[in-house]
């Protein structure tokens, strides 16, 4: 029998492994940034073109590459960094595996120019398709400039599967982040399509914060810092009150390395608990520094995952170290960027106990001295019992003379004591008067009452219907705001337009879905420096919540991953839909208000359920009630 086995070309070998290490644009750009921070540069520029797929071109001011070493660079598993066995449990540095370059260029067009200090020309490499074409001496600056054209130009399958510009670009400008925050001390700078989207200079890390996420940030840091033989942490976690819905703005570094871990981010969890709003997540920017025979970093290709070698004790470290950070900001003053943290020490603390420990007015349990709570609240007190019980009586003695109203008026005069309800709204009230009359031509009207203020309870020909009010209410806005020539009709404009500031990544983010939100019933516009202002919003998004109820949109966005537009457009209507019911009061509905919701819940196109599969009523027939009572026989 012949032989069937045999080595594969070196062509589909590093397209193979291409498969693992270039996933698309943004692992390229990882790779390069990483090998020109290995190079020892104090300046990197990232120049995109239509989202990487047609350009990535990494400017450096490295120490440059000889004219072998520039050939080799591009051989698979060409590297400077491992020799021996014991040099993959003693990394330090970032690129160390030699697959990345004969990846990246397997599978697309590089040249690269490189020049050391001490030569006086460098050389200019080109490669299409993993295959050499010039190999030549060139002027060029010191340093490295690499560009990487038409990737997968040669793989059109895999380049296929990218996805839109926007999301593309979305990886890019993550991968970006995760570099510059782990080395606030280099100048990084990023251009998309000709517009510099970032440009920071070496700086403090939480300036890099600062710089990268917006000034918002500035009065929601806290530091948090822990030494220990184990571990050493150093970072800055967020304030309770700056916690979003979604997970984004969440990063661990382990020796200066971008990583992944579940474990990890349940004990920053865990210590914030009690802390945050349900649904929330806290911002954190920690790095953890651990001695490299400690962990494994080579266990997987994007080098996004690594093992400790004593999980349960970084994990206890990392918990305590949070709470005390905590503890210390519940009772410091915000970290101010300009301003003595040692001034401002708030009324009725022990100022002896301050000045002895150079604290910053917070209670010290070195010194066992609390500080004076019964000055603090004094007059407290005062303010506190300024006439509440009269203003309590009066409030009971009115619902009594309510209650005994409502006890007088006949069944044709219900609707005189109508509650404020989003069913009043003049668009609704048109909508309704025509379902009704329908209604009523075709079964007559039929009495509803709520069970638990959730419930609406109503006869039918056959049995019982029972509608969830919430979830009803959830499918109707949802349609609504699908349709996006009704959403824009019920936009509603604010009297006092909101500004928010957007750091330039949401500013990208924005552009790319600003038809998707104003087709929701938002009115805004944007301009170059990235200030937002909302000039309207959906009529059912409460008063006061707009500008929360945008951010939650494009948080949802950001980290709704890999979708189609039809299916981006269905997530946002989903998520304004369920945020427009978060604050929605829980008054008592009128039989007209909850015959009108059975209505427009019915004349949606799928009123079984909402848009995350809830049940939105239930029908229970003759038979159902009837087994329900023989069952508790």
């Amino acid at each position: 029998m012949a032989d069937i086995i045999n080595l594969l070309p070196d062509s589909i070998a590093n397209q193979i492994a291409a498969g693992e290490v270039v996933q698309r644009p943004a692992s390229a750009v990882k790779e390069m940034l990483e090998n020109a921070i290995d190079a020892g540069s104090t300046n990197i520029q990232l120049i995109i073109k239509d989202a990487g797929k047609s350009l990535i071109q990494i400017i450096d001011n490295g120490k440059g590459m000889s004219e072998t070493d520039a050939r080799m660079c591009f051989e698979r598993h060409a590297t400077s960094k491992i020799h021996q066995t014991e040099d993959l449990f003693n990394i330090h540095t970032f690129g160390f595996r030699g697959e990345a370059m004969a990846s990246i260029a397997s599978v697309a067009q590089v040249e690269m120019k490189t020049k050391q200090a001490e030569e006086e020309l460098g050389t200019l490499i080109r490669i299409e398709g993993g295959e050499l074409k010039v190999s030549e001496p060139a002027a060029s600056p010191e340093g490295t400039s690499i560009s990487v054209k038409n990737l997968f130009f040669n793989v059109p399958a895999r380049r296929n599967f990218l996805k839109s510009k926007a999301v593309e670009n979305r990886h890019i400008i993550e991968e970006f982040q995760r570099i510059a925050l782990a080395h606030p001390d280099i100048h990084f700078s990023l251009v998309q399509d000709e517009s510099e989207t970032y440009n920071l200079p070496p700086a403090k890390l939480s300036q890099r914060v600062v710089s990268i996420f917006g000034k918002s940030y500035k009065q929601n840091l806290a530091r948090c810092e822990e030494e220990t033989d184990v571990v050493s942490i150093s970072g800055y976690i967020g304030k309770p009150q700056a916690a979003k819905k979604t997970r984004g703005e969440q990063f661990f570094f382990v020796n200066n390395r971008f990583i992944k871990s579940s474990y990890l981010n349940h004990a920053l969890s865990t210590a914030y608990e009690g802390l945050l709003a349900d649904g929330t997540h806290p911002f954190y920017v920690l790095f953890l520094n651990i001695d490299p025979e400690r962990i494994d970093v080579n266990v997987h290709p994007t080098k996004t995952e690594i093992k400790f070698e004593d999980e349960r004790t970084i994990y206890a470290i990392l918990k305590a170290a949070v709470k005390q950070a905590l503890g210390i900001h519940n009772i410091a003053p915000s970290l101010d960027f300009d301003q003595d943290i040692n001034f401002g020490i708030p009324s009725g603390f022990d100022s002896g106990a301050s000045s002895d420990n150079n604290s910053s007015g917070g209670f010290s349990e070195n010194t066992g001295k609390k500080p004076n709570w019964e000055t603090i609240f004094e007059g407290f007190e005062e303010e506190r019992h300024g006439g509440w019980e009269d203003e309590a009586m009066d409030l009971g003695q009115s619902l009594a003379k309510f209650d005994s109203l409502e006890e007088d008026v006949e069944p044709h005069q219900e609707e005189m004591f109508t509650v404020e309800s989003a069913a009043n709204d003049s668009t609704m009230r048109v909508e309704s008067a025509i379902n009704q009359s329908q209604s009523v031509e075709r079964k007559g009207p039929r009495e509803a009452f709520l069970v638990n203020n959730r419930y609406i309870a109503t006869s039918t020909k056959t049995g019982l219907l029972l509608v969830d009010k919430k979830a009803a209410h959830e499918r109707i806005l949802f349609e609504r705001y699908l349709d996006s020539s009704t959403a824009r009709d019920a936009c509603q404009q604010l009297l006092f337009p909101q500004v928010v500031e957007l750091n330039p990544a949401d500013s990208a983010l924005l552009s790319s879905i600003e038809a998707d939100i104003k087709g929701l019933g938002f009115m805004f516009d944007i301009n170059d420096n990235g200030l937002l202002t909302i000039h309207g919003a959906p009529a059912d998004v409460d008063l006061g919540t707009e500008q929360e109820t945008f951010e939650e949109l494009l948080e949802e966005f950001k980290n709704s991953g890999d979708i189609s537009e039809e299916g981006r457009k269905e997530q946002l209507a989903r998520t304004l839909a369920k945020r427009s019911l978060a604050h929605r009061s829980e008054n008592p509905m009128t039989s007209e208000e909850m015959r009108s919701l059975i209505d427009k819940l019915f004349a949606c196109h799928q009123p079984n359920y909402t848009p995350d599969g809830t049940p939105t009523f239930m029908l229970l027939d003759s038979e159902d009630i009837g087994s329900l009572f023989e069952a508790g026989l």
